[in-house]
């Protein structure tokens, strides 16, 4: 079994994503569904500022590992024996995170978080040195720099575990800050090897996993609520106008082949990270139609008009994400780049149309698609910015 590894051409012709790099994404799902149940608790019992930031904070710490492992895999992917069990035991790291969001959200208890955190840090900075043991030059020094930037920030969490809960959310951006420099500072003099339509993929397929719990959540918040209610003449318009955001999302997000815009980390990075919104904002999306249906039921402790912010705002917030990352490089004319941020607009103002807000929501979306996939037709798409 060979210690060093090599790192992957850039250029690799059919480089896709693997088996375990898939098995490693739907570990995710059980995290993710955590943070969103418990933000569907925090908002309906009318706490949203305490729900709101428990779940950024869960939230960036769920993604971040998973970035952590997908932009390493896409440049140093070996999948030999060692790889897959060092791969594995990060696996198990992210059930362990998965299990102490609860307690994370509700007592602002981070251990579990923490230890779970260890575990997928540790197996990462062993990829790391792996990946410097059979390096030279720069690509060796950037190998241990990621090495030594995952463990100091690994010791810097270890601040929310002894400070108090109030000042925990001031330690977390801190953190969060130092994190996202870590890839900056490591390959300011050479970069990584990642492949461009490999990394896009990745995030593509991690789209549909977060969009898939969006209809898995408000798919069991309808089931709840006519198993105790049985109104579904309240219950069709919010289930269909999700059904109408979650299929518009799709079809937003996967309708330019962004991997042709990936040429460096100038423009990875700033796709990459923007990601943290897209993925929060289509997750929240779920969370809010749970809400909607909580309350449409007399379950949740808020107005209508509150309950239908919840879905309205982090719809708006993904459109306008994916638009500004993602889809703009490639829209053609100022027609093309209106659409998105237009309807995330008409979106909020869905907000005030009471219990129809998420059916209004969903219409919008739709024409959404439809208007933009017109204009594609006639006017085609602009070259990808160089």
């Amino acid at each position: 079994m060979p210690v060093s590894m090599r790192a992957r051409s850039r250029h690799e012709a059919h480089r896709s994503a693997t088996p375990l790099e898939l098995f490693f994404d739907l570990c995710f799902v059980v995290a993710i569904a955590q943070a969103g149940r418990q933000l569907v608790h925090g908002l309906a019992e009318g706490h949203p500022g305490h729900g709101i930031t428990a779940y950024l904070m869960l939230f960036f710490a769920i993604w971040w590992a998973w970035m952590n492992f997908s932009w390493f895999s896409s440049a140093y992917d070996t999948d030999d024996a060692l790889y897959r069990v060092v791969t594995l035991v990060q696996m198990a790291g992210v059930l362990i995170l998965a299990a102490g969001v609860p307690r994370a959200f509700d007592d602002s208890d981070f251990l579990v978080t923490w230890l779970g955190y260890l575990v997928m840090r540790l197996a990462m900075v062993t990829q790391w040195l792996r990946a410097a043991y059979g390096a030279e030059g720069a690509e060796r020094r950037t190998a241990l720099r990621y090495a030594l930037g995952v463990s100091l920030c690994q010791v810097g969490w270890l601040t929310l575990l002894f400070l108090p809960s109030a000042a925990a959310p001031w330690a977390f951006l801190i953190m969060a800050l130092a994190e996202l420099s870590v890839p900056t500072l490591a390959e300011r003099e050479r970069q990584t090897t990642w492949h461009p339509h490999h990394i896009s993929e990745r995030y593509g397929l991690f789209t549909i996993i977060v969009l898939g719990e969006t209809i898995a959540a408000a798919t069991v918040a309808v089931q709840t609520a006519l198993d105790e209610n049985d109104e579904l003449g309240t219950l069709l318009p919010i289930a269909g106008g999700g059904l109408l955001l979650v299929f518009a999302a799709y079809w937003i997000y996967f309708a330019v082949p962004i991997h042709l815009h990936l040429r460096s980390n100038r423009q990875a990075f700033v796709w990459g990270y923007g990601h943290y919104a897209v993925y929060g904002s289509a997750a929240a999306v779920g969370a809010g139609i749970e809400i909607a249906v909580e309350e449409s039921s007399g379950a949740a402790h808020l107005s209508v008009l509150a309950a239908s912010a919840c879905v309205t705002v982090p719809a708006a917030l993904f459109l306008f994400t994916v638009w500004l990352i993602h889809s703009r490089h490639q829209k053609r004319g100022t027609a093309q780049q209106l659409v998105l941020p237009v309807s995330s607009v008409l979106i909020l103002a869905c907000t005030f149309a009471g219990h129809w807000a998420v059916l209004a929501a969903g219409l919008v979306a739709s024409v959404t698609v439809a208007v933009g996939a017109t204009l594609t037709a006639r006017q085609g798409t602009a070259l990808v910015e160089q």
